[in-house]
Parts: C-alpha cells; structure tokens; sequence
C-alpha cells in the first residue's frame, strides 16, 4: 500500500501532467502566410484617332412633288392610258374623257365668229364708201356716224366669239388628262366607263414623284445652332438615311445619302422640338414615300481623340477614373469625360497606347496584383453619335 508520501508525488504529477496538456491545447497554432492572390483581368488599349459625331432622328420620307388626278370637267371616262404601278413623265396622256359635246360648241362658236367676220367684212366696205361721199356731202354726217358704230359693234361681237371659241378650247384640252409630274401611278379607284364629276374628291388616281425625294425628321430644339451651321455650310451636311436601329442603337441598311435643306420656320412649344428635311437622289427606290427611316448627320469631328470603350470608367465619389495596368499591378487614374454614348467613351488623363482594365474592376483597388486574360486587347472604332 503506497505510503501518504507517494501518494501526494503521484497527484503532483497528474496535476502537473494535466496543466502541460491544456496549455498545449490552448497554444495558438502558427501557420506561414499566403501570397496574394492575382485579380484576373480583361484590358484594353486607349486609341488615338479623329472621332466624328453625329446626331441621329427617326424621319418620314415624303414625295418631293405628289398629284391627285382628278377631272377638270364632267364627263364620261373614255380610256385609261397608263397601267397601275407605271413610269410617267410630266405631259404624258393618262386618260381621256367624252369630248363630242364640247367640240359641237366650238364648231358652234367657229360658225358665229365666221358670220360675224363677213358682217364686219360688208360693214368696213360700207364705211370706206361712206368716208369718201361724206367729203362732197354725198351722204349726211348722221349716216356715216352709224355706219362706224355698226363696225365698232361688229368687231366686238367678233372678239366675243374668238373669246368663246378659246373658252371651248379650254374645256377640249379637259377631255385629255395628262400628268403634271414625272413619277409612279398609284392604285386608280375607277374604270372605264364610268361617269366622273370635278366634285370627286377621290380622283382616278394618285402620280408620285420617287425620284429625287425628301426625309422630313424632328429633332430637339438645343440643336437649332447645329444644324443653322450645317445648313449654311459649302456644300450643305451630308444626311444618310437608314431601314432603322437595332436594340444596340446600331444603324441598319444604308438606304440613301443626301443632304440637308431645309429648317422649318418654326419650334414646336408642345414637344420642344424643331423639324428639318433633307434631300435624296432615289435612282434605287430604296426610298419610299411614307416609310419610317433613322437620318444621321455628322456634326463634328473630334480631332485626336482618346477613344475607349465605356465599360472602362469607373464612377468615383469625386470624379471618374480608370484602373491603369503598372506592370503586374494596377493604379488608379482620375480622368475627364470629353464625350460619352453606348458605344464609346472620350476621355482625357491618359496617353495613347496605356493598358486600362475593360472587365473585372469590381476586385480592384490601387496596387491590387492583376492576371490579364490571354485575349487581345480590344480597340474601339464606333463612331461617336447623339441621340436626340
């Protein structure tokens, strides 16, 4: 049996053992430090080049010169010269209409103007011989004074019938419809046969002119300075006309390029926006009377513009900056916006040719080590444009 002795050096032991086991427990474990890990990135290289800026409008293209062919007279339709759809030029026959009444009244009118010229004929005969008798009082003042008013009355009569016989003329020249324009029949809304009155609103049909042809547009009022400079400028601005704009504010198929040529005279005070048109030769038909287009006209040119892609300024609390890549890491540079839109960004504080990161700014911060992406480095060529 151990002793009292032992008994307290085996305590002292397990206390001792047991103190040494909990401060191994609780001795905090050193562990060695991790490098930092690099931030991958995408970049872009800031391009140099003159940038032009446009403004761009959704317009209505519209016919330059555009006829109803309505009846001067009434009258029967007779014939249809021309097809739906066809070419006319300016004076080209289009239909014509019953004439038969019309030229009985200038046959009619013919016939009272030649009975009134034999009459004036007989009476100026009659006045001659009544001058030389009335020298030796052969025939009285009184008669000769008549025979003059009968003349005078004559010749009037005569001008009277010359005057209706132009008057039928005119209404002659109603029966043959001719075109006033050169251009495009539309759609006709009658035939042959039928009876047709001036007080038809409707008309046969319609002659557009598709060749040249105009693009009237809105645009907002700020830009009146603009396009006073445009359209006074030698030659007047170009002006390209477009099937539209996708979702991305890209132009679509270039359907014609003409030139600017007329600001209206006035602002609408409702929609604060003033109207412009423009001019476009049509040899194409691209253009179509009606048709809803997308007009750029370049405004500007920046020259040596800092050109990169919007998604590389970062908006800062006090102004934008731009991450720079430095070597393996990255600094932060504020810089100014010169011009913005969708589809680039100009700026200064940079230089021509500096690496700056396009994607992956959100784990950035000045110094950060970065790891860039083994893909080539974009370049922006979009021109720059304002929307209205």
């Amino acid at each position: 049996m151990p002793t009292p002795g032992k008994k307290l050096l085996i305590a002292a032991l397990l206390v001792t053992v047991t103190a040494v086991a909990i401060g191994v427990a609780i001795k905090p474990t050193t562990s060695k430090l991790l490098p930092p890990t690099a931030i991958p990135v995408r970049v872009v290289s800031v391009v140099e080049r003159d940038v032009p800026r446009f403004v761009t409008g959704i317009g209505s293209v519209l016919s330059l010169h555009s006829v109803v062919i309505r009846p001067q007279i009434d009258g029967i339709l007779t014939r249809l010269l021309v097809k739906e759809g066809q070419w006319v030029k300016t004076g080209d026959l289009l239909a014509t209409l019953d004439d038969r009444s019309i030229r009985a009244s200038l046959d009619q009118a013919r016939a009272q103007l030649g009975e009134n010229q034999a009459q004036l004929q007989l009476a100026e005969v009659n006045l001659k011989r009544y001058k030389l008798l009335s020298v030796d009082d052969g025939v009285s003042k009184q008669t000769y004074d008549q025979q003059q008013a009968l003349v005078n009355q004559l010749k009037a009569t005569a001008q009277g019938n010359q005057a209706a016989i132009d008057a039928a003329q005119v209404q002659l020249s109603y029966t043959q419809i001719r075109s006033s324009v050169t251009g495009r029949v539309g759609i006709r809304t009658v035939d042959e046969g039928n009876f047709l009155r001036m007080s038809d609103t409707q008309g046969l049909f319609s002659v557009t002119q598709i060749d040249p042809i105009a693009v009237e547009f809105s645009l907002p009022q700020q830009m009146l300075p603009t396009l006073q400079r445009l359209i006074s400028a030698t030659p007047p601005a170009d002006v390209n006309a477009y099937l539209g704009a996708d979702t991305n504010g890209q132009t679509g198929d270039l359907l014609g390029e003409g030139h600017l040529t007329l600001i209206d005279n006035q602002i609408n005070a409702n929609t604060g926006t003033l109207r412009a048109k423009a001019e476009f030769n049509n040899a194409g038909q691209k253009l179509w009377p009606g048709q809803l287009v997308t007009i750029k006209i370049q405004t500007a040119v920046d020259k040596h513009a800092l050109v990169v892609p919007p998604s590389v300024v970062q908006r800062g609390l006090d102004q934008p900056f731009v991450y720079r890549i430095n070597g393996n890491k990255v600094e932060s540079v504020p810089v100014q916006m010169v011009y913005q839109d969708s589809g680039l960004n100009i700026i200064k504080g940079v230089q021509a040719g500096d690496v700056l990161v396009s994607d992956g700014q959100s784990r950035l911060k000045p110094g950060a080590s970065v790891q860039i992406l083994s893909e080539p480095a974009l370049t922006q060529n979009a021109p720059a444009e304002q929307q209205p």
